[in-house]
Protein backbone atom coordinates (compact mmCIF):
# COMPACT_ATOMS: atom_id res chain seq x y z
CA UNK A 1 0.00 0.00 0.00
CA UNK A 2 1.29 3.46 -0.93
CA UNK A 3 2.08 5.64 2.06
CA UNK A 4 -0.65 8.20 2.76
CA UNK A 5 0.34 11.67 1.51
CA UNK A 6 -0.11 13.31 4.93
CA UNK A 7 1.99 10.66 6.69
CA UNK A 8 4.69 11.26 4.09
CA UNK A 9 4.40 15.04 4.37
CA UNK A 10 4.53 15.15 8.17
CA UNK A 11 7.47 12.73 8.24
CA UNK A 12 9.38 14.86 5.75
CA UNK A 13 8.60 17.98 7.78
CA UNK A 14 9.95 16.34 10.95
CA UNK A 15 13.01 15.08 9.07
CA UNK A 16 13.76 18.55 7.74
CA UNK A 17 13.17 20.22 11.11
CA UNK A 18 15.44 17.64 12.79
CA UNK A 19 18.20 17.64 10.17
CA UNK A 20 20.95 19.18 12.29
CA UNK A 21 19.95 17.61 15.62
CA UNK A 22 19.47 14.14 14.15
CA UNK A 23 22.68 14.33 12.16
CA UNK A 24 24.70 15.25 15.24
CA UNK A 25 22.98 12.48 17.21
CA UNK A 26 23.74 9.79 14.62
CA UNK A 27 27.38 10.87 14.49
CA UNK A 28 27.58 10.60 18.27
CA UNK A 29 26.24 7.05 18.45
CA UNK A 30 28.32 5.99 15.44
CA UNK A 31 31.48 7.14 17.23
CA UNK A 32 30.48 5.12 20.28
CA UNK A 33 29.74 2.04 18.15
CA UNK A 34 33.13 2.26 16.39
CA UNK A 35 34.87 1.84 19.71
CA UNK A 36 33.45 -1.67 19.83
CA UNK A 37 32.07 -3.43 22.92
CA UNK A 38 32.81 -1.12 25.80
CA UNK A 39 34.01 -3.87 28.15
CA UNK A 40 37.04 -4.38 25.93
CA UNK A 41 38.34 -1.00 27.08
CA UNK A 42 37.98 -1.59 30.82
CA UNK A 43 41.13 -2.08 32.82
CA UNK A 44 41.61 -5.29 34.79
CA UNK A 45 40.69 -3.39 37.95
CA UNK A 46 37.57 -1.96 36.31
CA UNK A 47 36.53 -5.41 35.19
CA UNK A 48 37.17 -7.01 38.55
CA UNK A 49 34.84 -4.54 40.23
CA UNK A 50 32.22 -5.21 37.56
CA UNK A 51 32.22 -9.00 37.82
CA UNK A 52 33.18 -9.59 41.45
CA UNK A 53 29.73 -10.84 42.44
CA UNK A 54 28.95 -12.71 39.21
CA UNK A 55 28.73 -16.50 39.44
CA UNK A 56 30.11 -16.78 35.89
CA UNK A 57 32.78 -14.10 36.19
CA UNK A 58 35.21 -15.98 33.97
CA UNK A 59 32.77 -15.69 31.06
CA UNK A 60 32.57 -11.95 31.61
CA UNK A 61 36.34 -11.52 31.69
CA UNK A 62 37.62 -13.95 29.09
CA UNK A 63 34.95 -14.61 26.46
CA UNK A 64 33.07 -12.64 23.85
CA UNK A 65 29.72 -13.53 25.30
CA UNK A 66 27.38 -10.53 25.30
CA UNK A 67 26.69 -9.00 28.71
CA UNK A 68 23.09 -7.81 29.06
CA UNK A 69 22.20 -5.07 31.53
CA UNK A 70 18.78 -4.91 33.17
CA UNK A 71 17.36 -1.49 34.06
CA UNK A 72 14.34 -2.16 36.22
CA UNK A 73 11.49 -0.11 37.63
CA UNK A 74 10.52 -2.90 40.02
CA UNK A 75 8.81 -2.07 43.28
CA UNK A 76 6.04 -3.91 45.05
CA UNK A 77 3.70 -1.02 45.82
CA UNK A 78 2.79 -0.57 42.16
CA UNK A 79 0.65 -3.32 40.71
CA UNK A 80 2.09 -2.73 37.24
CA UNK A 81 5.69 -3.16 38.37
CA UNK A 82 5.31 -5.82 41.05
CA UNK A 83 5.59 -8.67 38.49
CA UNK A 84 9.12 -7.49 37.68
CA UNK A 85 10.29 -8.96 40.99
CA UNK A 86 10.66 -12.35 39.27
CA UNK A 87 12.07 -11.09 35.98
CA UNK A 88 15.82 -10.90 36.80
CA UNK A 89 15.98 -14.62 37.61
CA UNK A 90 14.00 -15.48 34.45
CA UNK A 91 16.26 -13.21 32.41
CA UNK A 92 19.48 -14.64 33.89
CA UNK A 93 18.43 -18.19 33.06
CA UNK A 94 17.36 -17.21 29.56
CA UNK A 95 20.52 -15.20 29.03
CA UNK A 96 22.78 -18.06 30.04
CA UNK A 97 20.87 -20.41 27.75
CA UNK A 98 21.36 -17.92 24.92
CA UNK A 99 25.10 -17.69 25.56
CA UNK A 100 25.06 -14.37 27.41
CA UNK A 101 25.79 -13.04 30.88
CA UNK A 102 23.26 -10.86 32.65
CA UNK A 103 23.46 -8.22 35.37
CA UNK A 104 20.93 -5.89 36.96
CA UNK A 105 22.56 -2.61 36.00
CA UNK A 106 20.37 -0.49 38.24
CA UNK A 107 16.91 0.49 39.34
CA UNK A 108 14.83 3.55 38.57
CA UNK A 109 12.03 5.07 40.67
CA UNK A 110 8.44 4.40 39.68
CA UNK A 111 5.77 6.47 41.35
CA UNK A 112 2.06 5.86 40.96
CA UNK A 113 -0.17 8.66 39.75
CA UNK A 114 -3.13 6.68 41.02
CA UNK A 115 -1.82 6.97 44.59
CA UNK A 116 -0.80 10.62 44.30
CA UNK A 117 -3.79 11.82 42.25
CA UNK A 118 -5.09 15.05 43.78
CA UNK A 119 -2.28 15.03 46.36
CA UNK A 120 0.86 17.13 46.71
CA UNK A 121 3.01 14.20 45.61
CA UNK A 122 1.52 14.50 42.10
CA UNK A 123 3.65 17.63 41.69
CA UNK A 124 6.70 15.34 41.48
CA UNK A 125 5.10 13.10 38.88
CA UNK A 126 6.17 14.70 35.61
CA UNK A 127 9.69 15.39 36.82
CA UNK A 128 10.04 11.74 37.81
CA UNK A 129 10.40 11.13 34.06
CA UNK A 130 13.66 13.11 34.08
CA UNK A 131 14.81 11.41 37.29
CA UNK A 132 14.18 8.02 35.67
CA UNK A 133 16.25 9.04 32.65
CA UNK A 134 19.04 10.21 34.95
CA UNK A 135 18.91 7.06 37.09
CA UNK A 136 19.01 4.82 34.01
CA UNK A 137 21.92 6.88 32.74
CA UNK A 138 23.81 6.22 35.97
CA UNK A 139 23.04 2.49 35.67
CA UNK A 140 24.42 2.34 32.13
CA UNK A 141 27.39 4.62 32.81
CA UNK A 142 29.48 1.64 33.92
CA UNK A 143 29.93 0.97 30.21
CA UNK A 144 29.76 -2.79 30.69
CA UNK A 145 26.75 -3.73 28.61
CA UNK A 146 26.34 -4.99 25.07
CA UNK A 147 22.55 -4.66 25.21
CA UNK A 148 20.01 -3.37 27.69
CA UNK A 149 16.64 -4.72 28.77
CA UNK A 150 14.29 -2.03 30.09
CA UNK A 151 11.64 -3.17 32.56
CA UNK A 152 9.03 -0.45 32.93
CA UNK A 153 5.36 0.11 32.25
CA UNK A 154 3.62 3.15 33.67
CA UNK A 155 3.14 6.81 33.01
CA UNK A 156 6.56 8.48 33.24
CA UNK A 157 8.61 5.32 33.47
CA UNK A 158 8.60 4.29 29.81
CA UNK A 159 9.20 7.85 28.53
CA UNK A 160 12.09 8.24 31.00
CA UNK A 161 13.57 4.92 29.96
CA UNK A 162 13.24 5.85 26.28
CA UNK A 163 15.15 9.08 26.92
CA UNK A 164 17.92 6.99 28.51
CA UNK A 165 17.84 4.35 25.75
CA UNK A 166 18.13 7.09 23.12
CA UNK A 167 20.97 8.78 25.00
CA UNK A 168 22.83 5.44 25.04
CA UNK A 169 21.73 5.00 21.44
CA UNK A 170 24.66 2.80 20.43
CA UNK A 171 23.47 0.12 22.89
CA UNK A 172 20.70 -2.17 21.61
CA UNK A 173 17.51 -1.77 23.65
CA UNK A 174 14.65 -4.20 24.21
CA UNK A 175 11.64 -3.13 26.26
CA UNK A 176 10.05 -5.92 28.27
CA UNK A 177 6.41 -5.44 29.36
CA UNK A 178 4.73 -7.00 32.39
CA UNK A 179 1.12 -6.92 31.16
CA UNK A 180 -2.27 -5.81 32.48
CA UNK A 181 -4.05 -7.22 35.52
CA UNK A 182 -7.07 -9.44 34.81
CA UNK A 183 -10.37 -7.62 34.36
CA UNK A 184 -12.16 -6.58 37.54
CA UNK A 185 -15.08 -4.25 38.19
CA UNK A 186 -15.89 -2.62 34.85
CA UNK A 187 -14.36 0.83 34.52
CA UNK A 188 -17.65 2.55 33.75
CA UNK A 189 -19.17 1.14 36.96
CA UNK A 190 -16.18 2.40 38.94
CA UNK A 191 -16.59 5.86 37.36
CA UNK A 192 -20.29 5.87 38.24
CA UNK A 193 -19.53 5.17 41.91
CA UNK A 194 -16.95 7.98 41.90
CA UNK A 195 -19.58 10.42 40.63
CA UNK A 196 -22.09 9.15 43.20
CA UNK A 197 -19.53 9.74 45.94
CA UNK A 198 -18.86 13.26 44.63
CA UNK A 199 -22.57 14.09 44.97
CA UNK A 200 -22.97 12.37 48.33
CA UNK A 201 -25.22 9.59 47.02
CA UNK A 202 -22.89 6.90 48.40
CA UNK A 203 -20.40 6.89 51.26
CA UNK A 204 -16.72 6.12 51.47
CA UNK A 205 -17.35 2.44 52.17
CA UNK A 206 -19.05 1.98 48.79
CA UNK A 207 -16.34 4.00 47.07
CA UNK A 208 -13.59 1.89 48.63
CA UNK A 209 -15.32 -1.34 47.66
CA UNK A 210 -15.57 -0.21 44.04
CA UNK A 211 -11.95 0.91 43.89
CA UNK A 212 -10.69 -2.34 45.43
CA UNK A 213 -12.73 -4.36 42.96
CA UNK A 214 -11.20 -2.37 40.08
CA UNK A 215 -7.57 -2.40 41.22
CA UNK A 216 -7.30 -5.93 42.50
CA UNK A 217 -4.12 -7.66 41.34
CA UNK A 218 -0.72 -7.54 39.71
CA UNK A 219 -0.43 -5.74 36.37
CA UNK A 220 -1.38 -2.41 34.88
CA UNK A 221 -4.77 -0.86 35.50
CA UNK A 222 -7.06 -2.19 32.79
CA UNK A 223 -8.34 1.12 31.41
CA UNK A 224 -6.61 2.72 28.44
CA UNK A 225 -4.68 5.34 30.34
CA UNK A 226 -1.08 6.40 30.03
CA UNK A 227 0.42 3.10 31.20
CA UNK A 228 -1.31 0.99 28.58
CA UNK A 229 -0.82 3.71 25.96
CA UNK A 230 2.91 3.39 26.66
CA UNK A 231 2.70 -0.33 25.95
CA UNK A 232 0.90 0.29 22.66
CA UNK A 233 3.55 2.84 21.77
CA UNK A 234 6.45 0.43 22.35
CA UNK A 235 4.85 -2.08 20.01
CA UNK A 236 4.09 0.49 17.28
CA UNK A 237 7.66 1.79 17.58
CA UNK A 238 9.20 -1.68 17.34
CA UNK A 239 10.72 -1.91 20.82
CA UNK A 240 8.50 -4.73 22.12
CA UNK A 241 8.22 -8.15 20.58
CA UNK A 242 5.03 -8.47 18.49
CA UNK A 243 1.85 -9.09 20.46
CA UNK A 244 3.52 -8.89 23.85
CA UNK A 245 2.04 -5.70 25.29
CA UNK A 246 -1.23 -6.98 26.76
CA UNK A 247 -0.45 -10.52 27.93
CA UNK A 248 -1.34 -10.89 31.62
CA UNK A 249 1.43 -11.21 34.25
CA UNK A 250 2.50 -14.49 35.80
CA UNK A 251 1.27 -16.66 32.93
CA UNK A 252 3.30 -19.16 30.87
CA UNK A 253 2.89 -17.00 27.76
CA UNK A 254 4.14 -13.92 29.60
CA UNK A 255 7.25 -15.79 30.82
CA UNK A 256 7.95 -17.23 27.38
CA UNK A 257 7.75 -13.75 25.86
CA UNK A 258 10.27 -12.51 28.43
CA UNK A 259 12.62 -15.35 27.50
CA UNK A 260 12.21 -14.47 23.81
CA UNK A 261 13.03 -10.82 24.58
CA UNK A 262 16.29 -11.88 26.23
CA UNK A 263 17.21 -14.05 23.26
CA UNK A 264 16.55 -11.16 20.94
CA UNK A 265 18.70 -8.80 23.02
CA UNK A 266 21.58 -11.29 22.91
CA UNK A 267 21.27 -11.57 19.13
CA UNK A 268 21.45 -7.85 18.26
CA UNK A 269 24.62 -6.76 20.06
CA UNK A 270 27.75 -5.34 18.45
CA UNK A 271 29.42 -8.74 18.95
CA UNK A 272 27.41 -10.37 16.17
CA UNK A 273 26.20 -9.74 12.64
CA UNK A 274 22.73 -8.40 13.49
CA UNK A 275 23.81 -5.29 15.44
CA UNK A 276 20.84 -2.98 16.01
CA UNK A 277 21.60 0.19 17.99
CA UNK A 278 18.61 1.68 19.78
CA UNK A 279 19.24 5.03 18.12
CA UNK A 280 18.63 3.54 14.68
CA UNK A 281 15.25 2.17 15.76
CA UNK A 282 14.27 5.54 17.24
CA UNK A 283 14.13 7.53 14.01
CA UNK A 284 11.50 9.99 12.75
CA UNK A 285 9.48 7.18 11.12
CA UNK A 286 9.22 5.29 14.42
CA UNK A 287 7.91 8.41 16.16
CA UNK A 288 5.39 9.04 13.40
CA UNK A 289 4.23 5.42 13.72
CA UNK A 290 3.87 5.95 17.46
CA UNK A 291 1.74 9.06 16.97
CA UNK A 292 -0.42 7.21 14.44
CA UNK A 293 -0.95 4.45 17.00
CA UNK A 294 -1.87 7.05 19.61
CA UNK A 295 -4.56 8.49 17.36
CA UNK A 296 -5.93 5.19 16.06
CA UNK A 297 -6.42 3.79 19.55
CA UNK A 298 -7.56 6.96 21.37
CA UNK A 299 -4.57 6.93 23.71
CA UNK A 300 -3.59 9.18 26.57
CA UNK A 301 -2.95 12.88 26.04
CA UNK A 302 0.05 12.53 28.35
CA UNK A 303 1.94 11.11 25.36
CA UNK A 304 1.48 14.42 23.54
CA UNK A 305 3.73 15.76 26.30
CA UNK A 306 6.10 12.79 26.55
CA UNK A 307 6.72 12.02 22.87
CA UNK A 308 8.42 15.36 22.07
CA UNK A 309 10.77 14.85 25.03
CA UNK A 310 11.49 11.25 24.05
CA UNK A 311 12.14 12.25 20.45
CA UNK A 312 14.50 15.10 21.38
CA UNK A 313 16.76 12.58 23.10
CA UNK A 314 17.18 10.93 19.69
CA UNK A 315 17.66 14.19 17.80
CA UNK A 316 14.09 14.18 16.43
CA UNK A 317 12.12 17.42 16.87
CA UNK A 318 8.34 17.03 17.13
CA UNK A 319 5.74 19.79 17.25
CA UNK A 320 2.11 19.54 18.34
CA UNK A 321 1.14 20.56 14.79
CA UNK A 322 2.45 17.12 13.80
CA UNK A 323 0.02 15.47 16.21
CA UNK A 324 -2.82 17.63 14.90
CA UNK A 325 -2.14 16.87 11.23
CA UNK A 326 -1.76 13.14 11.81
CA UNK A 327 -4.94 13.06 13.87
CA UNK A 328 -6.83 14.60 10.96
CA UNK A 329 -6.12 11.59 8.71
CA UNK A 330 -5.89 8.67 11.14
CA UNK A 331 -9.27 7.05 11.90
CA UNK A 332 -10.22 5.92 15.39
CA UNK A 333 -10.23 2.11 15.25
CA UNK A 334 -10.58 1.22 18.95
CA UNK A 335 -12.99 1.97 21.77
CA UNK A 336 -11.32 1.20 25.08
CA UNK A 337 -12.30 2.88 28.35
CA UNK A 338 -12.51 5.88 28.82
CA UNK A 339 -13.37 6.04 25.11
CA UNK A 340 -15.65 3.00 25.36
CA UNK A 341 -16.77 0.29 27.77
CA UNK A 342 -14.12 -2.35 26.99
CA UNK A 343 -10.85 -2.67 28.89
CA UNK A 344 -7.45 -3.58 27.43
CA UNK A 345 -7.99 -7.31 28.04
CA UNK A 346 -11.16 -7.16 25.94
CA UNK A 347 -9.29 -5.14 23.30
CA UNK A 348 -6.49 -7.71 23.17
CA UNK A 349 -8.98 -10.57 22.84
CA UNK A 350 -10.85 -8.77 20.05
CA UNK A 351 -7.75 -8.58 17.86
CA UNK A 352 -5.73 -5.99 19.72
CA UNK A 353 -2.62 -4.27 18.44
CA UNK A 354 -1.82 -6.85 15.78
CA UNK A 355 -5.17 -6.34 14.05
CA UNK A 356 -4.92 -2.56 14.44
CA UNK A 357 -1.39 -2.40 13.02
CA UNK A 358 -2.45 -4.60 10.11
CA UNK A 359 -5.36 -2.33 9.29
CA UNK A 360 -3.24 0.82 9.44
CA UNK A 361 -0.59 -0.76 7.23
CA UNK A 362 -3.27 -1.66 4.68
CA UNK A 363 -4.44 1.95 4.74
CA UNK A 364 -0.94 3.31 4.11
CA UNK A 365 -0.97 5.06 7.50
CA UNK A 366 2.18 3.50 8.95
CA UNK A 367 5.78 3.32 7.79
CA UNK A 368 6.31 -0.41 7.17
CA UNK A 369 10.04 -0.16 6.45
CA UNK A 370 11.25 0.73 9.93
CA UNK A 371 13.88 -1.08 11.98
CA UNK A 372 12.45 -3.09 14.88
CA UNK A 373 13.90 -5.37 17.52
CA UNK A 374 11.98 -8.19 15.88
CA UNK A 375 14.35 -8.10 12.92
CA UNK A 376 11.51 -7.27 10.55
CA UNK A 377 9.71 -4.17 9.44
CA UNK A 378 6.43 -3.25 11.08
CA UNK A 379 4.64 -5.88 9.02
CA UNK A 380 6.07 -8.43 11.46
CA UNK A 381 3.85 -6.90 14.14
CA UNK A 382 0.60 -8.25 12.75
CA UNK A 383 1.64 -11.65 14.12
CA UNK A 384 0.33 -13.15 17.34
CA UNK A 385 2.49 -15.07 19.85
CA UNK A 386 1.45 -18.61 20.76
CA UNK A 387 3.00 -21.13 23.12
CA UNK A 388 4.68 -24.12 21.52
CA UNK A 389 5.65 -26.08 24.62
CA UNK A 390 7.65 -23.50 26.55
CA UNK A 391 8.70 -21.60 23.42
CA UNK A 392 7.05 -18.81 21.43
CA UNK A 393 5.74 -19.36 17.94
CA UNK A 394 4.34 -16.39 16.02
CA UNK A 395 1.24 -17.03 13.91
CA UNK A 396 -0.85 -14.83 11.66
CA UNK A 397 -2.95 -12.54 13.82
CA UNK A 398 -6.63 -11.74 13.46
CA UNK A 399 -7.56 -10.51 10.00
CA UNK A 400 -11.04 -9.52 11.09
CA UNK A 401 -12.27 -7.87 14.28
CA UNK A 402 -13.56 -10.38 16.79
CA UNK A 403 -15.76 -7.68 18.37
CA UNK A 404 -16.61 -4.62 16.29
CA UNK A 405 -17.83 -2.75 19.36
CA UNK A 406 -14.20 -2.69 20.55
CA UNK A 407 -12.00 -2.65 17.44
CA UNK A 408 -12.93 -2.03 13.82
CA UNK A 409 -11.39 -2.26 10.37
CA UNK A 410 -10.11 0.85 8.64
CA UNK A 411 -13.08 0.71 6.24
CA UNK A 412 -15.55 1.12 9.12
CA UNK A 413 -13.90 3.16 11.89
CA UNK A 414 -15.54 4.57 14.99
CA UNK A 415 -14.54 8.03 13.79
CA UNK A 416 -12.78 9.40 10.72
CA UNK A 417 -10.13 11.19 12.78
CA UNK A 418 -8.00 10.38 15.79
CA UNK A 419 -9.81 12.78 18.07
CA UNK A 420 -6.93 15.04 19.08
CA UNK A 421 -6.85 18.69 18.14
CA UNK A 422 -4.36 21.46 18.55
CA UNK A 423 -5.91 24.61 20.03
CA UNK A 424 -4.49 28.07 19.32
CA UNK A 425 -5.69 31.55 20.17
CA UNK A 426 -5.12 34.47 22.48
CA UNK A 427 -5.09 32.07 25.44
CA UNK A 428 -2.04 30.27 24.05
CA UNK A 429 -1.46 26.92 22.48
CA UNK A 430 -2.66 23.56 23.83
CA UNK A 431 -4.45 20.35 22.92
CA UNK A 432 -7.83 18.74 23.43
CA UNK A 433 -8.79 15.08 23.17
CA UNK A 434 -12.26 14.73 21.67
CA UNK A 435 -12.52 10.99 21.05
CA UNK A 436 -14.62 10.48 24.19
CA UNK A 437 -16.38 13.88 24.10
CA UNK A 438 -19.89 14.06 22.62
CA UNK A 439 -19.91 16.10 19.37
CA UNK A 440 -22.36 18.64 20.81
CA UNK A 441 -19.73 19.51 23.43
CA UNK A 442 -16.89 20.20 21.00
CA UNK A 443 -17.67 23.93 21.15
CA UNK A 444 -18.14 25.59 24.55
CA UNK A 445 -18.62 29.32 25.00
CA UNK A 446 -19.26 30.38 28.58
CA UNK A 447 -18.10 32.62 31.38
CA UNK A 448 -14.90 31.63 33.13
CA UNK A 449 -14.36 30.76 36.76
CA UNK A 450 -10.66 31.11 37.50
CA UNK A 451 -8.95 28.96 40.13
CA UNK A 452 -5.34 28.44 41.13
CA UNK A 453 -5.59 24.94 42.61
CA UNK A 454 -7.76 21.84 42.37
CA UNK A 455 -9.12 22.00 45.88
CA UNK A 456 -10.69 25.41 45.27
CA UNK A 457 -12.67 23.92 42.38
CA UNK A 458 -13.90 21.09 44.58
CA UNK A 459 -14.86 23.52 47.35
CA UNK A 460 -16.83 25.65 44.90
CA UNK A 461 -18.62 22.49 43.79
CA UNK A 462 -19.44 21.57 47.38
CA UNK A 463 -20.80 25.09 47.87
CA UNK A 464 -23.10 24.65 44.83
CA UNK A 465 -21.49 27.63 43.09
CA UNK A 466 -21.71 26.12 39.60
CA UNK A 467 -25.24 26.88 38.44
CA UNK A 468 -24.67 27.95 34.84
CA UNK A 469 -22.53 26.97 31.86
CA UNK A 470 -18.92 27.47 32.94
CA UNK A 471 -15.38 27.27 31.64
CA UNK A 472 -13.38 26.16 34.67
CA UNK A 473 -9.87 27.60 34.43
CA UNK A 474 -7.17 26.09 36.66
CA UNK A 475 -3.95 28.02 36.15
CA UNK A 476 -0.46 27.98 37.67
CA UNK A 477 -0.36 24.23 37.06
CA UNK A 478 2.46 24.22 34.50
CA UNK A 479 5.95 22.74 34.85
CA UNK A 480 7.57 26.01 36.02
CA UNK A 481 4.83 26.57 38.61
CA UNK A 482 4.30 23.29 40.43
CA UNK A 483 5.60 20.53 38.17
CA UNK A 484 2.48 20.21 35.97
CA UNK A 485 0.38 17.72 37.96
CA UNK A 486 -2.50 15.76 36.51
CA UNK A 487 -5.90 17.21 37.44
CA UNK A 488 -7.79 13.95 37.09
CA UNK A 489 -9.39 14.29 40.52
CA UNK A 490 -11.54 17.05 38.98
CA UNK A 491 -13.09 14.63 36.49
CA UNK A 492 -15.89 13.34 38.76
CA UNK A 493 -16.83 16.91 39.74
CA UNK A 494 -16.94 18.22 36.17
CA UNK A 495 -18.71 15.08 34.96
CA UNK A 496 -21.45 15.61 37.56
CA UNK A 497 -21.97 19.20 36.36
CA UNK A 498 -22.13 17.98 32.79
CA UNK A 499 -24.63 15.27 33.70
CA UNK A 500 -26.78 17.96 35.35
CA UNK A 501 -27.19 19.54 31.92
CA UNK A 502 -24.58 22.28 32.16
CA UNK A 503 -22.07 22.96 29.43
CA UNK A 504 -18.69 22.83 31.16
CA UNK A 505 -15.09 22.74 30.01
CA UNK A 506 -11.69 22.74 31.65
CA UNK A 507 -8.87 25.04 30.54
CA UNK A 508 -5.50 24.56 32.21
CA UNK A 509 -1.75 24.74 31.81
CA UNK A 510 -1.65 21.44 33.72
CA UNK A 511 -2.32 17.88 32.59
CA UNK A 512 -5.26 15.52 32.65
CA UNK A 513 -5.00 11.80 33.26
CA UNK A 514 -5.12 9.32 30.45
CA UNK A 515 -8.27 8.04 32.18
CA UNK A 516 -10.08 11.36 31.63
CA UNK A 517 -12.53 11.52 28.81
CA UNK A 518 -16.01 12.94 28.40
CA UNK A 519 -15.49 16.51 29.67
CA UNK A 520 -13.93 18.83 27.04
CA UNK A 521 -10.52 19.82 28.39
CA UNK A 522 -8.00 22.23 26.89
CA UNK A 523 -4.76 21.11 28.48
CA UNK A 524 -1.01 21.78 28.35
CA UNK A 525 -1.82 25.43 27.54
CA UNK A 526 1.45 27.21 26.80
CA UNK A 527 3.04 29.63 27.60
CA UNK A 528 2.06 28.71 31.13
CA UNK A 529 0.62 31.26 33.55
CA UNK A 530 3.64 31.19 35.87
CA UNK A 531 5.82 32.64 33.11
CA UNK A 532 3.31 35.38 32.32
CA UNK A 533 1.32 33.33 29.82
CA UNK A 534 -2.16 34.45 28.76
CA UNK A 535 -4.03 32.40 31.37
CA UNK A 536 -2.55 34.77 33.96
CA UNK A 537 -4.65 37.58 32.47
CA UNK A 538 -8.00 35.78 32.76
CA UNK A 539 -10.61 36.98 35.27
CA UNK A 540 -13.84 35.54 36.64
CA UNK A 541 -16.69 36.34 34.28
CA UNK A 542 -14.60 36.58 31.11
CA UNK A 543 -16.32 35.01 28.14
CA UNK A 544 -14.15 32.15 26.88
CA UNK A 545 -14.67 30.18 23.68
CA UNK A 546 -13.18 26.71 23.26
CA UNK A 547 -13.75 25.43 19.74
CA UNK A 548 -12.43 21.95 19.00
CA UNK A 549 -13.87 22.10 15.49
CA UNK A 550 -11.83 25.09 14.31
CA UNK A 551 -9.01 24.45 16.80
CA UNK A 552 -9.23 27.78 18.61
CA UNK A 553 -9.26 28.92 22.23
CA UNK A 554 -9.84 32.57 23.05
CA UNK A 555 -10.89 35.04 25.70
CA UNK A 556 -13.46 37.36 24.15
CA UNK A 557 -12.94 40.26 26.57
CA UNK A 558 -12.08 43.48 24.70
CA UNK A 559 -9.31 44.54 27.10
CA UNK A 560 -7.73 41.09 27.47
CA UNK A 561 -4.46 41.82 25.69
CA UNK A 562 -3.69 44.95 27.75
CA UNK A 563 -4.22 43.49 31.22
CA UNK A 564 -1.44 42.99 33.74
CA UNK A 565 -0.98 39.25 34.38
CA UNK A 566 -1.60 37.84 37.86
CA UNK A 567 1.59 36.82 39.62
CA UNK A 568 2.36 33.31 40.78
CA UNK A 569 3.08 32.64 44.46
CA UNK A 570 5.33 29.56 44.64
CA UNK A 571 4.94 29.11 48.39
CA UNK A 572 2.14 26.54 48.18
CA UNK A 573 4.23 24.20 46.01
CA UNK A 574 7.70 24.72 47.38
CA UNK A 575 7.86 22.20 50.20
CA UNK A 576 6.46 18.94 51.53
CA UNK A 577 6.67 15.34 50.17
CA UNK A 578 9.99 16.12 48.53
CA UNK A 579 8.97 19.18 46.55
CA UNK A 580 11.92 21.05 48.05
CA UNK A 581 14.25 18.76 46.11
CA UNK A 582 12.72 19.71 42.77
CA UNK A 583 13.08 23.49 42.92
CA UNK A 584 15.95 23.31 40.44
CA UNK A 585 13.77 21.28 38.04
CA UNK A 586 10.90 23.78 38.24
CA UNK A 587 13.32 26.63 37.52
CA UNK A 588 14.55 25.23 34.20
CA UNK A 589 11.71 23.07 32.84
CA UNK A 590 10.93 23.63 29.18
CA UNK A 591 7.52 24.58 27.80
CA UNK A 592 4.80 21.96 27.43
CA UNK A 593 4.90 22.36 23.65
CA UNK A 594 8.45 20.93 23.72
CA UNK A 595 7.77 18.19 26.25
CA UNK A 596 8.32 20.15 29.50
CA UNK A 597 11.73 18.53 29.77
CA UNK A 598 14.59 19.17 32.16
CA UNK A 599 17.30 16.84 30.81
CA UNK A 600 16.30 17.13 27.13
Amino acid sequence: MTLHATIDKVTDRIRERSLNARGAYLQKIARAALEGPARAHLSCGNQAHAYAAMPDKEDFATTRKPNIGIVTAYNDMLSAHQPYERFPDIIRRAGHAAGATVQVAGGVPAMCDGVTQGRAGMELSLFSRDVIALAAGVALSHDCFDAALYLGVCDKIVPGLIIAAATFGHVPAVFVPAGPMPSGLPNDEKAKVRQQFATGEVGREALMAAEMASYHGAGTCTFYGTANTNQMLMEFMGLHLPGSSFVNPNTPLREALTVAAVERAAAITNLGNAYLPAGEVLDERAFVNGIVGLMATGGSTNLVLHLPAMARAAGVILDIQDFNDLSDVVPLLARVYPNGLADVNHFHAAGGLGFTIGQLLEGGLLHPDVKTINGTGLDGYVAEPKLDGSRIRWEDGARESLNDKIVRPITDPFAKTGGLKQLQGNLGRGVIKTSAVAPERHVIEAKARVFEDQESVKQAFRNNEFTQDTVVVVRFQGPRANGMPELHSLTPVLAVLQDRGLKVALVTDGRMSGASGKVPSAIHVSPEAATGGPLARLRDGDLVRLDAVTGTIDCLAADFETRTPASFDPAASSEGVGRELFAAFRAVAGPATEGAGVVV
